[in-house]
């Protein structure tokens, strides 16, 4: 019951006034996109005063909050939002973001999930979640694994451009390059990629690539005895993954696409 009092009293209290009518500034500067909107549209559309949408407005711009284009006059998001993005979706940061999408993952599969950040040529392991039953994989936090052999280092792959990729297989010898470009291949296909006892006998696993504009910031994987991870059930392993986490992903991160084009030499 104090919980509720405590709740309801919180909604009927009016926000600091100054404080949310600078979100609602930046909310509405968002949406006019990149062309801007004019001080009196502005002011309008958030049913302000004019003067005092003015005087928010040039506090953001001295915090690079907003820009103003110096001849239309039109304001628009500044180049601060970015940063703060950046910092909260670097690498330090995404364990504790894509945490809760870990968690639920493991629950609906009943298997072990791994969190995995590009340290080509190798993948860290920088957050694991094991299920109730037990599950014989060796693994660490901290510890990190050949791109090229591990789900999680071949879902990064099949996101990267064609140079590093390239200068990756330069390193394999001959019967691995055509190996790792025939599984990157089948990962961009498939929206995810998976390996069978490559990186630990007696264990399989699947994984799907998280992605900031475009470029590989980690991977989530799925692994699992053989036995209980045959190809179909990698398959729906791997849909189960694609949902959950397309569910928790903040603003800024996305899934690989399914269907990419192929990496190149």
């Amino acid at each position: 019951m104090a919980e509720a009092l405590d709740s309801a009293e919180a909604t009927s209290k009016p926000p600091i006034e100054s404080l949310d009518r600078g979100l609602r500034l930046i909310e509405a500067l968002a949406e006019a996109g990149p062309d801007g909107v004019a001080l009196g549209a502005l002011a309008a559309g958030l049913g302000i005063n004019k003067s005092t949408a003015h005087r928010a407005l040039a506090a953001l711009r001295a915090r690079d909050f907003a820009l103003q284009d110096p001849v239309g006059g039109n304001y628009r998001l500044g180049p601060r939002l970015v940063y703060l993005a950046d910092r909260m979706l670097d690498d330090d940061n995404l364990r504790e973001i894509l945490g809760p999408a870990l968690a639920r993952l493991c629950d609906e599969v009943d298997e072990l999930v791994h969190l995995g950040l590009p340290n080509l040529p190798w993948v860290t392991y920088v957050a694991k979640v094991e299920p109730e039953r037990a599950v014989r994989v060796w693994s660490r936090v901290g510890s990190r694994a050949s791109a090229s052999s591990t789900a999680l280092g071949r879902a990064i792959l099949a996101c990267l451009p064609a140079v590093p990729y390239a200068e990756l297989r330069a390193t394999l010898p001959p019967g691995g390059k055509a190996h790792l470009a025939e599984v990157v291949a089948q990962a961009q296909l498939n929206g995810y990629a998976s390996e069978h006892g490559e990186n630990e006998p007696g264990i399989a696993c699947v994984a799907v690539a998280v992605l900031r504009r475009g470029q590989p910031r980690a991977a989530v994987s799925v692994s699992a005895p053989i036995e209980r991870l045959s190809p179909e059930r990698g398959a729906e392993i791997a849909a189960i993954a694609r949902r959950v986490l397309s569910q928790h992903l903040p603003p800024g991160l996305e899934l690989a696409a399914v269907g990419s084009p192929v990496a190149s030499d």
